[in-house]
């Protein structure tokens, strides 16, 4: 296979009111995870050139079953992640580096890097 699940469909809708087909996970070790550029989340669009607009979700299954050796597929990368079954982490635990983490070290680099320039205005 392409070492990925889908889901979504006209009839197994992933999100309300959105029948798009999504990758739900990708098979370590697979085709998809040794290629690096699909990720979980993802809405397929079209898999080699056939839009995956209003099918069922085993019709897009069976595209990709017969999709062959090379598959080339339009996807939407999804840019903001949703409260959903996808990507959410379930620990009421945002990912990532707090704020503070960040705008310290670089508020104290800017006031270092003043009081550099300044002391080196007074010598000249």
């Amino acid at each position: 296979g392409l070492g990925f699940n889908i889901v979504g469909g006209t009839d197994q809708p992933y999100f309300p009111n959105d029948s798009s087909i999504y990758v739900n996970w990708i098979k370590k070790n697979g085709a998809a995870y040794l290629d690096g550029r699909l990720q979980a989340g993802d809405k397929i669009l079209a898999v080699n050139g056939k839009d995956l607009k209003d099918l069922r979700h085993k019709d897009a299954v069976e595209l990709f079953r017969n999709a062959g050796y090379d598959v080339s597929l339009k996807i939407q990368r999804r840019l903001q992640p949703q409260n959903g079954p996808v990507g959410h982490q379930g620990n009421g635990e945002s990912g990532g580096l707090p704020l503070a983490a960040i705008l310290v070290p670089g508020l104290a680099l800017a006031a270092t890097a003043v009081w550099i320039l300044l002391r080196y205005r007074q010598r000249m």
